[in-house]
């Protein structure tokens, strides 16, 4: 059976009208749904939720949000849940839990408070520094040298304040800090589910482009038929590993994961009970005609052959459309969506996102060629805020 958390910060348009074809029940956690948005939506009280809950076997859940995993832990128990969100959201417990496996991958923990003390020249650089609980690259930084460390405390701590209140302590907890190597190599992201015998689905492969070797930003994912051709047996054979060791079973993951100078596949995190991020995941949809939502609710596998069939070598990009630094949300009179969709190109589809509340203008699913993702990776967006 399988069943939906929603929960802020968004519900993604695909997200919401497959709810609606599968009549998939919903405990509408973020309050979303009020009257006449509820229609055609299967959404119960929390008690009827939960008592369903408790009862269907197997139970596929879906979060949109990790907002809804501290529900999880304090209501179910009674399923093994809980332990895989567990295993996967404490990147300090990720990396002790999968040491067997990656046993000479360096990493160490430090509190928040030990941050601005810390010798650094005793740690082999470049290394990356993150929350141990965190999300969307809040607090995010890589080290080059020893005399970049106070800067960079300064601006973890700005990151921190920026971040304050958006999300709950379960999804950002930056009273703790992780260390690690620096994996050097081409970054992905992967959307895949376990089924019920354990094996990884793997649903789409995302390459994350940066504009440079210190951007930790989240601007530009792009994929294709090449990009999923040639990675999808290795990034299976890797989730496989890290899944047995977890005992995965009927449980959704947003894997991001490196690959290094000799090929080899190095697990950055495992993001538990949801697919990329408000609607990254739903680049899948525009691409390839994947639903995301609907292949792992219904334990269904991509048939990459049909999938691939008419395919070339077209690129399609995600573009997350952020609030750039030192603009002040509570001063934006206005943002020009549709001078961004003109610069863009070929735009299949756009999200536009309360940048009152987040600091997010919106996010672009485009069809672009390489040149097109290099100029938007270092595009200023403060040309399309009005001020």
């Amino acid at each position: 059976m399988y069943m939906l958390l929603l929960d802020k910060p968004y519900v993604s348009d695909v997200l919401k009208e497959t709810a609606k074809e599968l009549g998939a029940p919903i405990l509408d956690m973020g309050h979303f749904f009020e009257q006449e948005k509820s229609v055609g939506l299967n959404i119960l009280p929390e008690a009827d939720f939960l008592a369903k809950a408790k009862t269907e076997k197997p139970l596929r859940i879906y979060c949109n949000s990790e907002n809804s995993i501290n529900w999880i832990a304090e209501h179910l128990k009674m399923t093994e849940i809980p332990a895989y969100i567990d295993f996967c959201k404490d990147k300090v417990k990720f990396r002790e839990s999968i040491k067997e496996i990656y046993p000479k991958f360096a990493f160490q923990e430090v509190l928040l408070s030990e941050l601005a003390a810390l010798d650094v020249t005793k740690i082999k650089k470049p290394f990356i520094i993150k929350p141990a609980v965190g999300f969307f690259s809040i607090g995010v930084h890589k080290v080059k040298h020893d005399d970049e460390w106070d800067v960079i405390v300064k601006q973890i701590e700005a990151d921190l304040q920026s971040a304050a209140g958006l999300y709950p302590t379960e999804v950002m907890n930056a009273s703790r800090f992780i260390i690690e190597e620096c994996i050097d190599g081409e970054e992905f992201a992967i959307d895949a589910y376990y089924n019920g015998e354990g094996e990884p689905v793997i649903l789409d492969i995302l390459h994350h482009v940066f504009s440079s070797d210190t951007d930790m930003g989240d601007r530009v994912y792009f994929t294709s038929k090449d990009t999923i051709l040639e990675h999808l047996q290795p990034f299976q054979e890797a989730l496989k590993n890290i899944g047995a060791v977890a005992g995965f079973r009927n449980f959704p993951v947003h894997a991001e994961v490196r690959i290094d100078s000799e090929g080899n596949v190095a697990p950055i995190e495992f993001n538990p009970m949801r697919f990329a991020g408000w609607c990254v995941g739903d680049l899948a949809y525009y691409a390839f005609g994947i639903n995301l939502y609907d292949y792992y609710l219904n334990e269904k596998a991509p048939d990459w052959e049909e999938i691939f069939k008419d395919k070339g070598e077209e690129l399609y990009s995600l573009v997350l459309v952020d609030v750039p630094k030192g603009v002040q949300r509570d001063a934006i009179k206005g943002f020009d969506y549709d001078a961004l969709s003109s610069e863009l190109g070929k735009v299949l589809a756009r999200r536009e996102v309360n940048y009152r509340e987040y600091p997010v203008f919106g996010f672009y699913f485009i069809e672009a060629n390489a040149q097109k993702l290099d100029e938007v990776l270092t595009m200023d967006f403060k040309a399309f805020v009005k001020e």
